[in-house]
Parts: C-alpha cells; sequence; structure tokens
C-alpha cells in the first residue's frame, strides 16, 4: 500500500507544479502583453505629437510665398459662410503695417499703364507729400488679386533697394482692398509708350542706334542687380520699364510676377501650373513650354524680345501670330523674330545670343552688361552712359537738345498698355 502511495503523491504534485508553471506563464504574458500594447499606444502618441509640431514648423508663413495656392471651392448657396478667418489670412493680416495713407488720400493725375493685376498712375497726396515726394507712382491693385501676392510683391521691392535703374518703393497700404503701392515718379510712362509716340523725332535722329544701346545697357543693370539678390522678374518687357529721362532714366518696374529664389525649396515654380495663372507668352522662352520652368535664362530670353521692341518701338513681339497657340508652337519649334530693319549688328548679335538653345548657352546679364559697355565705347570716347557732363560742354548739350526734343511726350493717351 506504501508503495502504492507514493507514487500517487509524485504524480499529484508534478501536475500542481505543472499548474502553477502554467499559471506563471500565463500571468506574465498578460503582463507582457499589456505592456506592449501600452508602450505601442505611447509610441503612436508620441509620433503623432512629433508630427503635429513638425506641421508646425514646417508651414511657411504667408509672407513667403513658394506655390500658388489652390483654387478656393465656393461655398454652397444655401450654406452660411463662417466668419471664422483661416489662420493663414489671420496671421497675413497681422503682419500688415498701420497703414499712413488711404486711397482717398491721393489725387490721381495721370493714367500710365494698366497691367494684369494693377493699373499705375502719376499722383500726388491730397495733403501733404509721402515721405518727402510731392509726385510719384502709384499702383493700385484690381479686384481678386491675392493679398499675399501683394506682399511677396513688396518684399520682392523692399531687397531691391538703392538701385537706379529700379523703380523705387515708397510705401504701401495693404490693410484694405484695393492694395496700394507708392513708387518713385517717373516723368514719361512706359519705354514703350514713349517710343511709339516719338517715332516720328527718334527715327530721324542719327544716333537713335547710340541712344537705343545706352537705355539697354540701363535696363541690363537693373536686371543684373535682380539676379544679383536671386529674383527672377517672369515679366520683362517693354511695358514694364519706365522712363524718367530718355536714355539714361529708365527703370525696371512690375514685379507682381517675379520670383525669390532664396524662399523657393525649388527653382521651378509650382505657379506655373495652375490653370488660372496667366503669363507673358511672347516673351517667355521655349523651356518653359516643354518642361514647365522659368529661370535667370529666362529673364534674359526676355531681354532679347526687349531688344528687338526697342527696335521695332513697341512693335508686339511675333506681330504675324494671331492666337496664343500659333505663338506657343512657333517658339517651340525654334522660330525667332525676324532682324529688326536698321539695328547695328552689334545689338542684333546680343539678341540672337539671349535666344540661344540650350538655355545654357545664353549669356548672364553680367556678360550682356560687358557687351554693351563694349558697344558704347567704341561709339565715342566722350559720350558718358551716365548722362552729360561738364567735362564736354558742347557735346553733352547736344545730347540734352536731343534728349529734351524726344522727350516730349505728354502722356495725353489715357488707354490702357
Amino acid at each position: 500500500m506504501e508503495g502504492s502511495t507514493c507514487p500517487d503523491s509524485l504524480v499529484i504534485g508534478l501536475a500542481a507544479a505543472l499548474c502553477v508553471s502554467v499559471l506563471t506563464f500565463v500571468l506574465a504574458g498578460a503582463l507582457g502583453v499589456s505592456k506592449y500594447r501600452s508602450l505601442v499606444r505611447t509610441i503612436r502618441e508620441r509620433q503623432a505629437e512629433s508630427a503635429a509640431s513638425l506641421v508646425l514648423v514646417r508651414r511657411p508663413l504667408p509672407a513667403v510665398v513658394e506655390e500658388e495656392e489652390a483654387a478656393e471651392v465656393p461655398p454652397h448657396p444655401l450654406r452660411r459662410r463662417s466668419k471664422v478667418q483661416p489662420a493663414s489670412v489671420r496671421l497675413w493680416r497681422g503682419r500688415q503695417q498701420d497703414p499712413h495713407f488711404t486711397k482717398s488720400d491721393l489725387n490721381l493725375l495721370q493714367l500710365i499703364k494698366a497691367g494684369k493685376e494693377g493699373v499705375f498712375y502719376q499722383a500726388r497726396m491730397t495733403k501733404g507729400t509721402c515721405k518727402g515726394h510731392s509726385l510719384f507712382t502709384c499702383k493700385i491693385s484690381k479686384e481678386g488679386v491675392r493679398p499675399k501676392h501683394v506682399d511677396t510683391e513688396i518684399s520682392i521691392m523692399k531687397k531691391l533697394v538703392q538701385h537706379k535703374n529700379i523703380l523705387q518703393l515708397l510705401d504701401w497700404n495693404t490693410a484694405e482692398e484695393p492694395y496700394i503701392l507708392i513708387m518713385e515718379y517717373v516723368s514719361f510712362g512706359t519705354l514703350r509708350t514713349f517710343l511709339q509716340t516719338n517715332k516720328t523725332h527718334l527715327s530721324a535722329d542719327p544716333e537713335l542706334q547710340s541712344l537705343l544701346t545706352i537705355a539697354s545697357y540701363h535696363i541690363a543693370l537693373a536686371m543684373q542687380h535682380l539676379h544679383s539678390k536671386m529674383i527672377v522678374h517672369c515679366d520683362l518687357a517693354l511695358r514694364n520699364i519706365l522712363v524718367s529721362k530718355f536714355p539714361w532714366e529708365v527703370k525696371v518696374a512690375e514685379f507682381g510676377l517675379a520670383r525669390d529664389l532664396t524662399r523657393m525649396t525649388s527653382r521651378r515654380s509650382g505657379r506655373w501650373g495652375h490653370p488660372r495663372q496667366r503669363v507673358p507668352l511672347r516673351w517667355y522662352p521655349p523651356e518653359y513650354f516643354k518642361n514647365n520652368s522659368y529661370n535667370f535664362a529666362g529673364d534674359v530670353w526676355a531681354f532679347g524680345i526687349v531688344l528687338w521692341e526697342m527696335q521695332t518701338f513697341g512693335t508686339l513681339p511675333y506681330p504675324n501670330l494671331e492666337t496664343s497657340e500659333a505663338v506657343v508652337y512657333h517658339i517651340c519649334i525654334g522660330h525667332k523674330n525676324t532682324n529688326p530693319e536698321g539695328c547695328r549688328q552689334e545689338i542684333l548679335h546680343i539678341m540672337q545670343a539671349c535666344w540661344a538653345e540650350p538655355q545654357s548657352l545664353r549669356p548672364s546679364f553680367t556678360d550682356i552688361v560687358h557687351m554693351l559697355e563694349n558697344i558704347m565705347e567704341s561709339d565715342a570716347d566722350y559720350v558718358d552712359v551716365g548722362g552729360p557732363q561738364p567735362l564736354v560742354k558742347d557735346e553733352s548739350e547736344f545730347h540734352e537738345a536731343k534728349c529734351l526734343q524726344a522727350c516730349s511726350v505728354t502722356l495725353d493717351d489715357k488707354s490702357a498698355i
């Protein structure tokens, strides 16, 4: 009996030990699973917090425009629009200055030109001056212009200060529509209107090519300054160059399409792909239509178009092409504007160099400035491109008289350009 009892006790003990072990493993496993789930939950929460903070860090300020914002979805006609503004709009509004003036403070004297996004006027304040300027140029935005585009234009113009061939910004009001930019005064409107109005006088001037070369030189100086600041103009055309004193004081203006490459992650801007974006096709290079890109070489191409416009007294490029489709096709297959009649060979050479393909073969504006300097030096040793000087009194008086005669335009034409 004792022999049979001992094995039974041993079996019972082993079974109890096994049950305790199994129970221990089950409890340990349950505890492990619970801790694992808790750890996973903690990790996911931390990742969510990190992602949220990363979004806040990477979200660009509204003043830094890198991409064209998406089209707004129109609200449902029966749904009331929320009065709560998006955070980006509230932030942009919070960055505005306290305006020093309103539109009612302006006395608009003369229409200069009507652009894609705004209208330029010669103007003065009804009372007082604007930072000491009794006369000035103002740009009044058109309806529908997005405030962040105006903010970008202002930031670019502030970056391009202190250059005699760039229209200088004096003040602005972006606190309410219409948005207004006040810039330095110019006497004779756009270079396109100036050349068209004075075509008869200028055509008879034996020194016309020298005068046009000097004006081209000052435009190239302005563009050289833009590119040194990593700014791409994207709208260089004769209509966007203003005349204070021809040919020595011409100023590049209209920075509504300009891009600051220091504020972009890529030199290829996504805004070009926006279906509502309008660009001046007749001034744009083939790589824009083929690759949807525009960079410094695009401005050089446009400068070649500007040279052509000057030689033809403001004629529309590709004058025989009537539709946008025809213009794009014409540019993409490699056709160029015909050589202007009477244009000097040196300018033709620069013009053709600006239209070289591939774009890497085009000169920089530093190269163009040097080429134009060489042309002017060969014209006459006593001509100073900065204007008439007392050291050459007789010759300078001659050029001054020629300039004043050419500048007889009164800007009576109020039609939009």
